[in-house]
């Protein structure tokens, strides 16, 4: 095969490839920029590649590189000083898209490892057999951390609805309290 027929396979990939593999780029590295970072490397990495690959299913291959190339950004991340939010979160919203960003900040709380696991299961909908192999772990040690991925998902969820309505709740305490002291201003008029 050609260099050009070749390059001409590989753009035809990525061309299906980006959209499909995007949301989940972003769902392990937490972040849309860096999803897209990520996705962008494993690309060229996989480039490189491209001849030799031997693999029949290059979607899988590019996932299980996601994956890897995630772990490994973490691994060099984990001494910088980390902070709770980023600086500039998503714009837009309505009611959809809150619970959208709420499960978004839970799964940003969870470990790589347990994040890559709930993302492979059920945005990628991967069997527990496929996220083991993409992992390239046991099928135990994906039900193990999918279950402990789901309770801290539970608790974090809970945690911020507690919030929420806490806040609500203070909010209409608020208003109740200075339409009292309007209804006394006017009585004493």
């Amino acid at each position: 095969m050609s260099r050009e027929t070749e390059d001409d396979t590989y753009a035809d990939f990525v061309a299906t490839a980006w959209p499909k593999h995007l949301r989940t780029a972003t769902l392990i590295a937490g972040d849309r920029h860096q999803g897209e970072e990520l996705l962008q490397d494993c690309l060229v990495k996989l480039y490189v590649r491209w001849r030799r690959m031997r693999s029949d299913d290059p979607h899988a291959y590019l996932r299980r590189m996601l994956v890897n190339n995630h772990i490994s950004w973490w691994r060099r991340r984990r001494r910088e000083l980390l902070i709770a939010e980023p600086p500039d979160g998503p714009s837009g919203g309505g009611a959809g898209m809150e619970a959208a960003d709420e499960l978004y900040r839970a799964l940003r709380e969870l470990p790589p490892r347990q994040r890559a696991v709930v993302v492979l299961r059920h945005f990628e909908d991967l069997t527990e057999k496929a996220a083991a192999e993409v992992l390239g772990c046991s099928v135990g040690t994906v039900k193990s951390q999918h279950s402990r991925a789901m309770a801290r998902l539970r608790t974090a969820l809970a945690r911020s609805r507690a919030e929420e309505r806490a806040g609500e709740y203070a909010q209409h305490q608020s208003n109740h309290r200075t339409s009292n002291q309007k209804n006394q201003e006017s009585v004493t008029r």
